[in-house]
């Protein structure tokens, strides 16, 4: 099969690879499009994987509900720009798409999937998006809530996902409802809180925070020359109040609701709920933000050019 300069040009644009490349690889494959693209990918294969060792700190955190599914994941790229993509966009809806459909253990196993609309896994689809693109690309984490009934956020673009999963019983307002779940998700994305509520916080955590409290209180009543015992009872008493502000901070159900904070999230929950006839809720929830975790790599731009020129 005969090809064209134009076929040339098209296979560049949708590969990224050079022209020389591109026209060889349509000479082997006989001017086949498919099978060019697929005689790059295994030849730049070797080039992705070079990529592979690159810190992605960039990309999107997703969050979707598919057929009564909820998932949010993270998949990452190393620049803000390639994040913006469609290509990459597309690879993250699609990634999400999988998990919902196949709902698999762990990252491992989503990867070995095929790529829906694609006799490609995953993993396949994603080392060509980095033959396309020239960044390195990496599916991070996801998680898949299949029980309940999931609401899901996106903030600013992919900078943060959330998905709240509630249970609810005689609710008959759908559209309230709804709201309130987005509500929700929101003042997760707002207010990051650790937790669900206090029956959550991870005891040794919560040791840690009271050791700290006491002996700063501790410390506070010093200068009141307290006897001893009084000094320590007092700053128990203090340590109480500062256990609450800590809930307050960390849980869910104890924060200020964002948009009335006269009233904690906990009891919105419980006004909205005898608002509508019934009872909600929150079962789980989850906040995955872009590159949290991720330590970013700081270019030192003048010793780049430095090095360009001596």
């Amino acid at each position: 099969m005969a090809f064209s300069t134009n076929d040339v040009k098209e296979l560049r644009e949708a590969t990224g690879v050079g022209l020389m490349d591109c026209k060889k690889a349509l000479t082997e494959t006989g001017g086949d499009m498919e099978k060019a693209i697929a005689y790059l990918r295994e030849r730049g294969l070797a080039a992705a994987q070079k990529k592979a060792g690159r810190i992605t700190a960039e990309g999107a955190a997703y969050a979707a509900v598919i057929d009564g599914v909820g998932v949010v994941a993270e998949v990452n790229s190393e620049t803000d720009f390639v994040a913006q993509n469609e290509k990459f966009t597309a690879f993250v809806t699609g990634v999400v798409e999988a998990i919902a459909k196949n709902k698999p253990a762990d990252v491992g196993a989503l990867m070995e999937l095929k790529y829906p609309g694609t006799d490609k896994t995953i993993t396949e689809q994603q080392q060509d998006l980095v033959l396309v693109i020239g960044e390195n690309i990496s599916v991070r984490r996801f998680t898949i809530y299949t029980e309940g009934i999931s609401i899901p956020y996106i903030h600013a673009s992919g900078k943060i996902g959330v998905i709240v999963n509630l249970e609810k019983t005689n609710i008959s307002g759908k559209e309230a409802f709804t709201e309130l779940g987005k509500d929700l998700a929101m003042q997760i994305a707002a207010m990051n809180p650790l937790y669900l509520d206090t029956a959550s916080v991870d005891e040794a955590e919560l040791e840690k925070e009271k050791e700290i409290q006491l002996n700063k209180a501790i410390e506070e009543n010093k200068a009141k020359n307290l006897p001893e015992d009084k000094a320590r009872q007092i700053a128990e008493s203090m340590v109480k109040g500062r256990i609450n502000k800590f809930y307050e901070e960390i849980c869910l159900l104890n924060q200020p609701f964002v948009k009335e904070n006269k009233v904690t999230v906990g009891k919105h929950i419980e006004q909205t709920a005898k608002d509508l006839g019934g009872e909600i809720k929150v079962i789980a929830f989850t906040r995955y933000e872009k590159g949290e975790g991720i330590e970013k790599k700081e270019d030192d731009f003048a010793a780049e050019v430095a090095s360009m020129i001596s």
